[in-house]
C-alpha cells in the first residue's frame, strides 16, 4: 500500500467512527488536522472547512487546565499514546468536559506519520471513571494474542510492523485486528485505540 493509499485508509476509517475523531500530520509544522468526522463537528461544532490545517490546541479557553495540556504535549514528544481530560469549549462558547486521547501512527522508516486523537463529552467526574471499568471489561475478553496485536496498535505500528514484533505474518496480524475489532464492538481501529489506551494497556 502506498503512502498516498496509507493516508485515504486512515482518513476513511475514522469516519465511520461514531467517536469525534480527527487525524493530524505529525510531519508538517505544528501538527495540523487533515481529517476530521462528522461526530467532530457534531460534538464541537466545527466544520472541516473551519479546522483543516489548524491545531486542535483551538479548543481550549480561558479556563482550560494546564496539566492535560503538558501532558497531552509531552505524549506527542514521546510519541506515545495518553488519555487526559480537559475543558474545552465548543464554537459557541459553552464549555464542556473532554476526554481526548491521542495516539501516534508510525510510518514504515518508524517515524511518527500521523496522530489520531478521538475526543468525547464526559461527565464531571464522579468516582470511578466508568470508560476504564468498561474498557477494562472489553479488553479483557480477548485472547492473549490479540491483546498483544491491540497493544502494539495502540502505540502506532502498522500491519507489517507487528508482524515482526510478534514473528508472525501480516495476514495473521490482519486476522486478529479483524477479529479483536469485532469482539470489541469497535467500527473502525481508531475505536479500538481508544479502548486500548482508556483500558490503559
Amino acid at each position: 500500500m502506498s503512502g498516498e493509499d496509507e493516508h485515504e485508509a486512515l482518513l476513511e476509517s475514522i469516519h465511520r467512527s461514531a467517536i469525534a475523531t480527527v487525524v493530524t500530520d505529525a510531519r508538517q509544522a505544528d501538527n495540523p488536522i487533515i481529517g476530521i468526522n462528522d461526530a467532530f463537528e457534531r460534538l464541537t461544532g466545527y466544520s472541516a472547512a473551519e479546522v483543516i490545517g489548524r491545531n486542535c490546541r483551538f479548543l481550549r479557553g480561558v479556563d482550560s487546565e494546564d496539566e492535560g495540556t503538558v501532558a497531552l504535549r509531552e505524549a506527542v514528544h514521546a510519541a506515545r499514546p495518553v488519555l487526559v481530560e480537559l475543558l474545552n469549549y465548543r464554537k459557541d462558547g459553552t464549555a464542556f468536559r473532554n476526554a481526548v486521547m491521542v495516539a501516534p501512527i508510525f510510518a514504515g522508516d518508524g517515524s511518527v506519520r500521523y496522530y489520531i486523537g478521538s475526543q468525547m463529552e464526559v461527565p464531571e467526574a464522579q468516582g470511578l471513571d466508568p470508560r476504564t471499568v468498561r474498557a477494562r471489561d472489553h479488553v479483557a475478553k480477548l485472547t492473549p494474542r490479540q491483546q498483544e496485536v491491540l497493544r502494539l496498535m495502540a502505540s502506532g505500528l502498522l500491519n507489517k510492523q507487528i508482524a515482526y514484533e510478534l514473528g508472525i505474518s501480516e495476514k495473521t496480524v490482519k486476522m486478529h485486528r479483524a477479529a479483536l475489532l469485532s469482539q470489541l464492538g469497535a467500527r473502525s481501529s481508531a475505536d479500538a485505540v481508544r479502548l486500548a489506551v482508556e483500558a490503559g494497556i
